[in-house]
């Protein structure tokens, strides 16, 4: 391993520590989970519109929308729970990947994380970058 690729998987470790949100997402389904990440996020959404996008999949006891702490504009991306799993699994399988206010919605359950512990995310590799790495 090189130098430079060392100090950059030491950087990603520690800003992965630091995160301050206590929950990623996970490709894993997991059925007693009531927690959903919503990604693809407009920026225009609000926590009442994603509560109403939502409720028809079952009771909504909770829904997080998280904010850049600099500019207050939305990250894009949020959370939704609610008071049973299979809810949240109808939810999930019917929203994943539809358009909702002009921008593909990317679902998955949320997992706790627990403070200090490195976050790891699987990556989904690009088209793009696969088609770089093959030549």
């Amino acid at each position: 391993m090189s130098l430079a690729s060392s100090a950059m998987k030491q950087s990603l470790v520690s800003i992965a520590r630091r995160a301050s949100w206590r929950f990623y997402s996970s490709p894993s389904s997991s059925p007693s989970n009531n927690k959903l990440f919503v990604g693809g996020l407009s920026w225009s959404v609000d926590e009442k519109t994603l509560t109403d996008a939502f409720s028809s999949y079952g009771d909504v006891t909770e829904v997080r929308i998280l904010y850049d702490k600099e500019t207050g504009r939305s990250r894009g991306f949020g959370f939704v729970n609610f008071s049973k799993g299979d809810d949240a699994r109808s939810a999930k399988d019917a929203m994943d990947g539809k358009a909702f206010l002009g921008r593909p919605l990317r679902i998955s359950f949320a997992l706790e994380k627990v403070r200090g512990t490195p976050v790891v995310v699987p990556r989904l590799s690009n088209v793009g970058e696969a088609a770089n790495r093959n030549k």
